[in-house]
């Protein structure tokens, strides 16, 4: 089996997807277990997604989460047009 780095991309829609599914707010760590991700490459892609405005950083009682924002969710489902373009096509991302 031939192992496949996945894209910046699928990582951002990793991250956001579990977000997502989380209810859409989370700790790091969840992020960071949930997609996979080396510490190091955790805090790259959530600066990222920050800098875009895809997610926002929450202080709770103490705790710091992410949560997802209407332009991280806008994201999300035009990126599934895209998706669904592609494989209608035959053509994998």
């Amino acid at each position: 089996m031939m192992y496949e780095r996945r894209s910046k991309i699928r990582i951002f829609l990793d991250i956001l997807r579990l977000i997502q599914k989380r209810g859409g707010m989370v700790k790091p760590t969840h992020i960071l277990y949930g997609a996979n991700l080396s510490h190091a490459r955790l805090n790259r892609y959530l600066g990222m997604l920050l800098e875009q405005g895809f997610i926002e950083q929450v202080n709770k009682a103490g705790r710091m989460y992410y949560r997802l924002t209407p332009k991280g969710l806008q994201f999300m489902s035009e990126f599934k047009k895209v998706e669904q373009l592609t494989e209608a096509f035959g053509i994998s991302l």
